[in-house]
């Protein structure tokens, strides 16, 4: 948390590990002699009690001497996809609020228990070496349309049942979000399952640090990566202009990389592409078999006129996809 001097936000969402970093940072603000931290928490109204509990985290805020915001997610809400669509909802409502208050940075309280969650969640639906490697204690804001903010993780070294102890120790009760024992959610199966994997001595701080490994990995190809894109990408419009040669020269790996590095450039998403699915598009481009074109994470490759060819003999042209319909609409609660 050392070098955070502006305004701090912080999200409850109530649960326990989310309020211990709320006090966390209020102790933290005071011994700094900064501002106390501001509380926001969403009420997302996928249960009927979610306007309750989001009352309850703003009471709870306030009993701690802090400031709360509650913002509400309206509209409809989808029938699949629920996880990855509340989320995105949380962090576009929350972003709008910091951006209009000029706050530049939202800490989360993510722990070592959600570093092998992730980890294994990611496994399973075959990720990559980036989709693997740890969470960043600092990192990007995790949906598009606001480069100019961040999250921050101070809790990632930290064990859930640490948290809650010192919750205990205040006094301080919590809420256990009904969703978080749902097995339809796969988040909620990983975590079934992670108890049978520490019986088998793969517990979460081991994960973790298999996570943390990754990272060290992730950091030194990102630097041969951004030498390959200085030679295979050029900026073209709103797009991007590819030069598949230097592309297929290029390790494996790191080529994977790069286009995965336009492809989240040009179709503006804060996540890398499924690995299989990047795999698919690399191996065609690679072949020179994109004939017509594809699409992949919101942007279409296709190849560019035999006449227009100022880059490379052989380019590619990458660009966004049409904007889509988003469902329900995110606004703030009073």
């Amino acid at each position: 948390m050392a070098g955070h001097t502006g305004p701090i936000a912080v999200a409850v969402s109530g649960g326990g590990d989310s309020l211990a970093l709320m006090h966390l940072l209020r102790v933290f603000a005071k011994a700094q002699k900064l501002k106390p931290p501001i509380v926001l928490t969403v009420d997302h109204g996928l249960r009927k009690s979610s306007a309750v509990d989001a009352r309850q985290v703003a009471a709870w805020a306030k009993q701690a001497g802090l400031k709360a915001h509650v913002l509400a997610w309206r509209g409809s809400k989808p029938g699949r996809g629920v996880e990855a669509a509340a989320r995105e909802a949380r962090y576009r409502l929350m972003g709008a609020w910091l951006v209009k208050h000029k706050i530049a940075a939202l800490f989360v309280g993510h722990t070592q228990d959600d570093q092998a969650e992730t980890f294994l969640l990611r496994l399973a639906r075959g990720s990559g070496l980036d989709g693997l490697a740890a969470m960043r204690p600092q990192a990007p804001w995790p949906v598009p349309d606001f480069p100019e903010l961040g999250v921050a993780r101070p809790l990632l070294g930290l064990r859930r049942d640490s948290l809650r102890a010192y919750l205990e120790r205040l006094g301080q009760a919590w809420l256990d979000d009904p969703m978080n024992d749902d097995a339809a959610f796969d988040r909620v199966k990983i975590r079934k399952a992670q108890a049978v994997l520490a019986e088998a001595g793969l517990s979460s701080a081991r994960i973790a640090a298999a996570a943390l490994h990754l990272a060290r990995a992730r950091e030194s190809l990102e630097i041969v990566t951004e030498a390959v894109l200085a030679r295979a990408a050029r900026t073209w419009g709103a797009g991007a202009l590819l030069d598949p040669a230097v592309l297929a020269a290029a390790p494996r790996e790191v080529g994977l990389r790069a286009l995965a590095s336009l492809l989240m450039a040009v179709g503006r998403q804060p996540y890398r592409p499924r690995f299989d699915s990047l795999e698919r598009l690399f191996d065609r481009i690679v072949a020179g078999d994109l004939r017509g074109g594809a699409t992949l994470h919101g942007c279409h490759i296709r190849p560019r006129a035999k006449k227009e060819k100022d880059f490379a003999p052989f380019s590619l042209v990458l660009q966004p996809e049409s904007p889509r319909k988003t469902r329900g609409s995110m606004v703030p609660a009073v």
